[in-house]
């Protein structure tokens, strides 16, 4: 789960004290999606707690649009990203282009092939992520997106 925030050390500081995140959880910086990220598991749960390092940025526009922070998208883990989305599209969904990629549908993520939808559910955006195999993220590690 992806939460939009507007200062991602802040936040974590939050879920530190009331929900027993380790402080030292990193905060990593994207420079390519312009973000800011801190990534940790709780419950079973993968939590992104996101910055816009741009006043201009995906999260910072989402939260002025909104008034407030809070979730963002839901990263849904499926074993077939195409089968995924052509079964979503068969039930009217469109594709959302991703803006770090400039990518519309699949493609290659430093964790798994990942596409957005343009819909969303109860104002939740939908993302769809294929893990790679081992093989692929080694090809991911030695040569990025195009080794894949």
């Amino acid at each position: 789960m992806a939460f939009a925030v507007r200062d991602a050390q802040v936040a974590l500081e939050a879920y530190a004290r009331y929900l027993h995140v380790p402080a030292e959880t990193e905060i990593v910086h994207f420079p390519k999606s312009g973000n800011k990220v801190a990534l940790f598991n709780l419950g079973g749960i993968e939590y992104q707690l996101c910055q816009s390092t741009d006043p201009n940025g995906r999260f910072a526009s989402w939260i002025a649009e909104r008034g407030a922070e809070g979730l963002h998208h839901i990263c849904y883990e499926v074993d077939d990203i195409d089968a995924a989305l052509e079964h979503a599209k068969s039930e009217g969904a469109e594709l959302r282009l991703c803006k770090a990629c400039n990518v519309k549908g699949s493609h290659a993520h430093p964790e798994g092939f990942v596409a957005f939808l343009d819909n969303d559910a109860g104002g939740i955006e939908i993302e769809f992520m294929q893990v790679y195999t081992p093989e692929q993220l080694d090809a991911w590690n030695k040569g990025g997106a195009a080794a894949v």
